[in-house]
């Protein structure tokens, strides 16, 4: 019978940066589910959990990535790997765009930027650029929620006045870590407990995306569980059949046994070519084959078990 799983937060902690940190506690496992879970929630967290980032940017007067720009220290590779920095906190799934305007002499940073209600930066003393003369710098931004990372489909050489498109990373979970300990009870039965590390960028909490995550398991087996098998019984010509067209070594070459090459020219010349074609002769129909004697054989039917742990009756 399986039990009733509860979850418990041990730590929760912001760093200076921004980030979130969380420690959370599993009691009470069975042996062996430990590992099952924590190798679960990890790899989901890591890869599953969505996020918002900017991936596209439309620069006044950029036609490609080795512009520069009048008065500004970065040029656009460097302002462009600046801007992935940005960490966004987001209240909705749709595409959103922000804007930012301004004269320099000035040292920009992420709280510059306009945004639309639904966004909110977590980083807003994150760099930027900086303008040293009077000179006006002009971005809009493409705000777009996703899963794991995009790459950039567009080449910045092409001239365009459209957007120009960034490689994004979504995946707000930057770090999980977990660790199984047993526990043992006065009557010396043994349980474990599961404790999971998670870090995140900040815009969404450890214990949120730990919850996240696993509802996305529970939905993911949900579906599985709705599936209706309808049993059929096969004689046993059709189950044979069957087995023959799903075996893997159907298509297996020969030459993969490394037969003698007295045995390996035998079969060949009976046309012999796959294992599959192979294991339709018996032991008896092998030794039929001219010039295959029965030292062929036993040669042949040592390959196939040492090889491929095929053993002929």
């Amino acid at each position: 019978m399986m039990q009733d799983l509860t979850i418990k937060c041990l730590k929760a902690k912001k760093t200076e940066s921004g980030a979130l940190y969380g420690q959370f506690l599993i009691n009470s496992l069975a042996l062996g589910q430990g590992i099952t879970i924590g190798n679960l929630l990890r790899r989901v967290l890591l890869s599953e959990i969505g996020g918002f980032a900017i991936t596209a940017v439309r620069i006044a007067g950029i036609t490609h990535e080795f512009s520069t720009l009048p008065g500004v220290r970065e040029d656009i590779l460097e302002l462009l790997l600046n801007l992935k920095g940005i960490v966004l906190k987001h209240k909705t799934n749709e595409t959103e765009f922000g804007r930012l305007k301004i004269k320099g002499p000035a040292i920009i940073t992420a709280n510059l930027i306009e945004l639309p209600s639904n966004l909110e930066i977590i980083n807003p003393n994150h760099y930027i650029a900086t303008i040293s003369d009077s000179n006006f710098l002009e971005i809009e931004f493409k705000f777009e929620y996703g899963v794991g990372y995009k790459l950039a489909s567009q080449n910045f050489y092409e001239k365009s006045n459209d957007f120009l498109e960034m490689d994004a990373i979504f995946m707000p979970v930057q770090k999980v870590d977990f660790k199984i300990e047993n526990v043992y009870n006065e009557y010396n039965e043994v349980t474990e407990r599961l404790l999971i590390e998670i870090w995140t960028n900040g815009s969404i909490s450890p214990a949120t995306t730990i919850l996240n995550a696993s509802q996305l398991i529970v939905d993911l087996f949900s579906s599985i569980t709705k599936t209706t098998f309808t049993d059929k019984i096969l004689d046993s010509e059709n189950s044979t059949n069957s087995a023959l067209s799903l075996d893997p070594n159907t298509n297996i070459p020969i030459e993969e046994l490394q037969l003698p090459v007295r045995a390996y020219n035998c079969l060949k010349r009976a046309q012999i070519n796959t294992v599959g074609q192979l294991l339709k002769y018996s032991p008896e129909q092998l030794q039929e084959i001219k010039n295959f004697g029965r030292k062929s054989a036993n040669e042949v039917f040592a390959a196939l078990k040492n090889k491929l742990g095929i053993t002929l009756s």
